[in-house]
């Protein structure tokens, strides 16, 4: 039985989900914060739980080749990134090994992931940047609180970024604007939403406690100044006790409400709410390995669920005889519809609003017989009756867009009770230096 407060020596094996090396001490699985594959170190339990322990290294008496010297100043206090004491090289076969895992031990799947694909910049990637506000403070959460770092600069964001979060604390310092409490949900400004695009053009949107802010010229002018490209500048209305970053009533300050975006070769407007990965180079290869997936000659009828704003439909929808394209989200939908007559691809979509689960069964009711359907849903998953439903609608293939590999292999392991059989899985790294990662997944039908 491991002793909490006890140090042991430990052989370091592999990754967990977070990125937390593993090592098995006495039988029992210990995750180690910073501890890389390889590595040989005396290791200090912090933790005892019912299955597992978690523990920090003391003194490291065998690293590996692969440890590198933290680039980052806030590396340990901010909660974003997680593999900067490694190489990418390292980082890649971790994530790579991750899914795999995933789709073996959850799934029941023996499909192997040979291909992990990195990323070409593996810093100033970002496309959007969420900032909570709190006290004097305008950064990013320590790792599992509500704490706000302080933040200047985040190496994972455009430098247009920072110049912007600087200009609105100088703002906020000088005419004394409150920052919002979220215990007492008290105070004016709650986040900073901040969008930039391959034209080097920034969207900024505060989010307050209120319907206006005090000095709202001044904020304008000191935006422009600092950021010239500035394109916009929203105040985004959010009176809510709650999470949720962003509400729902937007007024704009100046300019634009919106970023014009080219991906995949179709051009995209995005407005502060609008859902768009976040590295937009790694989700041109992320969105061309779907469409490869999905095999289109140009005869095919796609349902893709979970559509945003029309890209992965838009994407494919040139390669399709046609695409539809479901969304829970209004304003969503309206941009998809637009971004389709943008683009010239309006006869050949057509996007509903409502619930995936819902709208994909009204389909199956009105007889839509997809070749293909495409799922992109958020880091919970399906829900099982959509899996149900998708299995009725009897498409050839089903192509799996997924950013968490444990709800990824769950789903596929549901999709396989019901003569769906997974026959390729590939990784796209997305966000290089953080824990996360992509996965497209192809499922054919199987006659039983």
């Amino acid at each position: 039985m491991l002793k909490e407060g006890k140090v042991y020596p430990a052989a370091v094996e592999g990754y967990a989900s977070g990125g937390e090396g593993v090592a098995r001490i006495e039988g029992v699985a210990v995750f180690v914060k910073g501890a890389l594959r390889g590595e040989r170190a005396d290791v200090l339990i912090e933790h005892v739980g019912h299955n597992a322990a978690w523990g920090r290294i003391v003194k490291l008496t065998a690293p590996s080749s692969a440890r590198v010297e933290e680039d980052c100043p806030y590396y340990g206090r901010c909660g974003g990134c997680r593999f900067r004491h490694m190489t990418y090289a390292e980082e890649l076969e971790a994530k790579r090994q991750r899914v795999e895992d995933a789709l073996r031990r959850i799934g029941g799947a023996e499909c192997r992931v040979d291909v992990i694909y990195g990323a070409k910049e593996t810093g100033r990637y970002r496309n959007k940047v969420q900032f909570p506000v709190a006290g004097g403070a305008i950064g990013y959460y320590q790792e599992r609180t509500h704490r706000v770092v302080d933040i200047e600069d985040c190496l994972l964001q455009p430098e247009l970024d920072t110049v912007c979060r600087r200009a609105v604390k100088e703002w906020m310092e000088r005419f004394r604007v409150p920052a919002y409490d979220e215990r007492a949900g008290k105070g004016l400004v709650r986040h900073l939403f901040l969008r930039t695009n391959s034209a080097g053009e920034a969207l900024c949107c505060v989010v307050a406690n209120g319907k206006g802010l005090p000095h709202e010229r001044e904020l304008v002018e000191a935006l422009r100044k600092a950021a010239p490209t500035t394109a916009g500048v929203v105040l985004c209305v959010n009176t809510r006790k709650t999470n949720v970053i962003l509400g729902d009533e937007y007024r704009t300050l100046w300019g634009r409400n919106w970023l014009e975006e080219e991906l995949c070769g179709h051009r995209f407007r995005l407005s502060a709410p609008s859902f768009f990965q976040v590295n937009r180079a790694q989700t041109q290869v992320l969105y061309r390995r779907a469409a490869e997936f999905a095999a289109l000659t140009g005869i095919e009828t796609v349902v893709e669920l979970y559509c945003g704003i029309g890209t992965i439909s838009l994407t494919m929808a040139e390669q399709a005889g046609r695409v539809i394209g479901v969304e829970v989200a209004p304003q969503a939908v309206a941009d998809a519809e637009e971004n389709a007559r943008r683009n010239g691809l309006e006869h050949k979509t057509r996007f509903a609003c409502g619930d995936a689960g819902a709208l994909a069964a009204r389909l199956e009711e009105e007889g839509v017989r997809p070749d293909v359907v495409v799922v992109d849903p958020p880091r919970k998953g399906l829900a099982p009756d959509v899996v149900d439903t998708i299995a009725k609608m009897a498409p050839e293939r089903v192509v799996y867009v997924s950013c968490d590999p444990a709800t990824l292999a769950r789903d596929v392991k549901r999709f396989s009770s019901l003569g769906y059989e997974p026959v390729r899985a590939e990784a796209v790294d997305l966000f290089p230096r953080t824990a996360h990662v992509e996965t497209v997944v192809l499922m054919s039908r199987v006659e039983k």
